[in-house]
């Protein structure tokens, strides 16, 4: 076993992210085929918004390098990232941790407008009865000029995937995947992110109660 390998990432943190990605990418191909798929879209979109609420949650009561208080927003601390004078850090950087609260903004957003959004032809959101139609129309407008803001987001998240590989000689994925960041010999060892069954059962419990949360919402709100 490699002594230099330290636990970074929870398993719930690791498997929200790429469930995150499925969804994502599901959304986007159902909305593109249209039709009978657009059911699909809304059910992306409410895996999305579960997601979303679990993340918000497992900000503050997830291990260590998930929480947000580990990578609060801070202008100057970024600008110091930027200029190469920041240490690094076990989990999100400075500069990452703009990327992560941007990016779960979006996504709330765009999940919560889907809600009320409506196609003009066969497909409304399943909250569009609470709003009159024009504002049912306008949340449709966001819903669909967000869709860019989301894409660019990911795409300036794989962009910094690739420059840290390429440049940096440093994998994202990899602890993404596996949970542990490697350290070359010589370096400190930060301190190792919980990761255990109570850890992971409690991230079940906070999923199951946002997706019946959701559910809920989406089913007997009319």
């Amino acid at each position: 076993m490699n002594d230099r390998r330290v636990r970074v990432w929870d398993l719930p943190t690791r498997l929200f992210h790429w469930a995150l990605l499925v969804c994502i990418v599901g959304s986007l191909v159902s909305v593109k085929i249209g039709g009978d798929a657009i059911a699909w879209h809304f059910r992306f979109g409410f895996a999305i918004l579960t997601l979303v609420a679990f993340r918000v949650i497992w900000g503050f009561i997830g291990s260590r390098y998930a929480r947000f208080g580990n990578f609060p927003p801070n202008p100057m601390a970024a600008l110091r990232y930027l200029g190469g004078r920041a240490d690094p850090t076990p989990g999100h950087n400075a500069l990452g941790a703009f990327s992560v609260y941007a990016l779960l903004a979006a996504l709330l957003f765009q999940a919560g407008t889907g809600l009320f959004a409506n196609d003009s032809i066969m497909w409304d959101g399943p909250l569009k009865s609470m709003v009159s139609n024009d504002t049912s129309d306008l949340l449709t407008t966001l819903h669909r000029l967000n869709r860019f803001v989301v894409l660019g987001l990911i795409a300036l998240h794989l962009a910094a995937i690739f420059f840290y590989a390429r440049i940096r000689k440093e994998t994202l994925i990899a602890p993404m995947v596996g949970g542990d960041r490697e350290y070359p010999a010589g370096a400190s060892l930060p301190e190792p992110a919980e990761d255990g069954a109570g850890l992971r059962l409690r991230a079940l419990i906070v999923l199951v109660a946002c997706a019946v949360a959701v559910g809920y919402t989406v089913t007997q709100v009319r």
